[in-house]
């Protein structure tokens, strides 16, 4: 009786003692880092569950920032691709506050894109200007995403309700982008490297 009872403890003992495999994070930023990054982000939540599936290696502020744009262009390139196939809108304020839409959409993107490239192509010598660039863009973006909504105030319609879930979700990343982009320009040191 004794016999089977060591047997058991040793299989516990041996169970414990090995964690079970890790899942694959190459590629992706460590979720400590992430977490810290995000924890003062406006969208704490949004911003660790989207970082934490970005595809590449975060592992700095300039990183992280650079990580938190590249998810804001993205989710803003799919709500561009998706206003593009929107049709059969019946009234004519429903068409122009899509077409309005489609266009400022279409300029968060290109603002986000500079953003990315600036903070990509950072250089000690005109670090301030950069980042004051960089700050202006991601917030013009911002601005885009806002009155993209506006235009549909006062419109009553189908696709209302889903345009603005989508909107407001491409508003939220860009708002996390923007934060690790300003805690970067607050960091101690040089974000460059």
């Amino acid at each position: 009786m004794l016999q089977p009872l060591s047997s058991i403890t040793l299989l516990i003992f041996f169970l414990l003692s090995f964690p079970p495999p890790a899942h694959s994070t190459a590629g992706k930023p460590p979720l400590d880092v992430v977490r810290s990054s995000c924890l003062h982000a406006s969208y704490p939540s949004l911003c660790v569950r989207t970082l934490s599936s970005f595809g590449g290696s975060a592992n700095s502020p300039r990183d992280i920032a650079q990580a938190a744009v590249e998810v804001s262009i993205a989710h803003t390139q799919r709500v561009s691709s998706y206003l593009a196939t929107l049709s059969g809108l019946r009234s004519k304020r429903e068409r122009a506050a899509l077409s309005d839409c489609v266009q400022q959409i279409s300029d968060s993107v290109d603002e986000l894109s500079k953003t990315l490239t600036e903070l990509k192509h950072l250089r000690e010598e005109t670090l301030r200007w950069q980042m004051s660039n960089t700050q202006t863009w991601a917030s013009a973006a911002l601005t885009n995403d806002d009155t993209c909504l506006d235009g549909f105030q006062d419109v009553e319609s189908k696709v209302k309700a889903d345009v603005k879930r989508k909107i407001s979700n491409v508003a939220k990343v860009t708002s996390n982008a923007l934060y690790m982009i300003n805690r970067l320009d607050e960091s101690p040191g040089k974000p460059i490297g």
